[in-house]
């Protein structure tokens, strides 16, 4: 079978009678088997289910009723809850729970007639960019086995790279669609803050967030985010506004030119990698010649990104985790003769080094002594950051940059000192302070074949356009 790149392609042959959704199934399936056990990016295969799923979808075909989604072959991150199915957020502390109910993103996807076929490696409860803080191992890169996927949909980005599914959900709360992204030459498509409904989703940071796709092709994001944008009863903080038929690509069709902010501090950063700068300056000059007018833009508040980012995130870590203490599900202490001694203890031995760095950080930035100096002051830098990004958006139709400072890293190269894991993050996490949509594609190769990433930011709701905009950079 062929190596399919988008969902258009593999419903012309499906709709053709060329091949059936059952072989497209057992394709991905055999692929899971061979490539799995090196690459570790899926945890739990649901491999009867989806071929079940796949058969009824072929019947769907033949009587004319299949959804938007048929013959799409998803697979989505261990973070999202999917009703009777394993969501550990790749932690310990989750080990052998099973969802009582099913993402609002993971149920449209089913109910748009698209295949599940099993649940992906992650760094535990998102905390991470290389996914190598997973309780359940690294997922390993595909086109380097001694290099790390990015984090933490390392696995969901690492199973579309190696062909064992057409796509995946992840998760963005500081780059962890885009990173793992570029790392791995893929779509990444972080949406607008409240375009996706969070319901469901194991959370990390919930002012930050996010359910995105990533796909071998920009037209797939853009099908995938039409299904599963748009108000949900089920979490009060999403959006209402109606969802665009993203896959139309207005903005190609009006053949507008553009103008586009690169960040100064970025691109023309000292600690960028050479070969991503050279690739990043290419691109630049490539829109430049298609007619578009591209600009240095100065953010100085760019320093403060990754201490917001941090100090907020943390907090809310803290707080949403608190929830995971032994008492009502997951792991449980088997230690403690008390309830403290097993409140501590149950934590203690579920969550991973990681996670409890985090926890004590956020726990320390919302202690009385130091709240207003830090949490507190925070929330007010993230609104300058908002407010400044918002005001070049207002003469820039897009801000650019590289996805990440560097290609992929190597197993272990970073994981002993957090703050150069944490400096990874520097492009990426201003979307997500700020909210707005951002998206990763491909931008050649490294020197030694590793993908390189070039991002592209808009303003508020405007995925439409984002999406437009990053199919005519492919």
């Amino acid at each position: 079978m062929k190596n399919y790149t988008t969902l258009k392609d593999i419903q012309t042959d499906l709709f053709a009678g060329t091949i059936t959704c059952r072989q497209l199934v057992e394709y991905y399936l055999k692929n899971i088997e061979e490539k799995n056990v090196t690459l570790n990016a899926f945890l739990t295969v649901f491999d009867q289910e989806a071929l079940a799923k796949a058969d009824e979808i072929d019947q769907k075909i033949q009587q004319n009723t299949a959804g938007k989604l048929a013959g799409m072959v998803i697979g989505i991150k261990d973070l999202l809850c999917y009703k009777d199915h394993p969501s550990s957020a790749g932690s310990k502390i989750l080990s052998g729970f099973e969802s009582q109910f099913s993402a609002t993103a993971v149920q449209r996807v089913v109910d748009a007639d698209a295949i599940i076929i099993g649940s992906q490696n992650c760094d535990e409860f998102g905390m991470g960019s290389t996914n190598e803080n997973s309780a359940y191992g690294p997922c390993l890169n595909a086109l380097g086995n001694n290099r790390v996927a990015g984090g933490s949909s390392g696995g969901s980005a690492v199973a579309v790279q190696a062909d064992m599914c057409l796509a995946s959900l992840g998760t963005d709360t500081g780059g962890s669609v885009r990173m793992p992204a570029g790392f791995c030459g893929l779509v990444g498509l972080k949406p607008t803050y409240t375009r996706v409904s969070r319901w469901g989703l194991i959370a990390y940071a919930s002012s930050f967030d996010c359910i995105g796709p990533i796909t071998k092709s920009v037209d797939d994001a853009a099908v995938l985010l039409e299904v599963i944008a748009g108000k949900d009863e089920q979490d009060s903080t999403v959006s209402t506004l109606d969802v665009p038929a993203y896959s139309n690509f207005e903005l190609l069709k009006a053949n507008k030119k553009l103008k586009i902010g690169y960040l100064k501090e970025a691109v023309e950063s000292e600690g960028l990698q050479p070969e991503v700068k050279a690739a990043t300056w290419a691109k630049l000059e490539t829109l430049k010649a298609q007619g578009h007018t591209v600009e240095a833009v100065d953010f100085p508040l760019i320093k403060y990104f990754l201490p917001t980012y941090y100090i907020l995130t943390t907090a809310e870590a803290s707080s949403n985790l608190s929830r995971f203490d032994g008492v009502k599900f997951g792991h449980r202490s088997n230690q403690a003769n008390d309830l403290m001694t097993m409140y501590k203890k149950s934590r203690a031995e579920g969550f991973g080094k990681e996670v409890r760095r985090r926890i004590m950080l956020g726990t320390f930035v919302l202690s009385a002594s130091y709240y207003d100096a830090y949490y507190t002051k925070a929330q007010k830098v993230r609104r300058l950051i908002k407010n400044y990004t918002d005001e070049l958006l207002q003469s820039y139709d897009f801000l650019v940059c590289p996805t990440t400072p560097t290609t992929a890293y190597k197993i272990g190269e970073k994981t002993e000192d957090p703050i150069q894991m944490y400096l990874g993050d520097l492009f990426t996490v201003q979307a997500n302070v700020v909210g707005l949509p951002a998206i990763s594609i491909p931008n050649g190769l490294d020197n030694e074949g590793m993908p390189i990433g070039f991002q592209v930011m808009a303003g508020a709701f405007q995925e439409d356009a984002l999406l437009s905009f990053a199919k005519s950079l492919v």
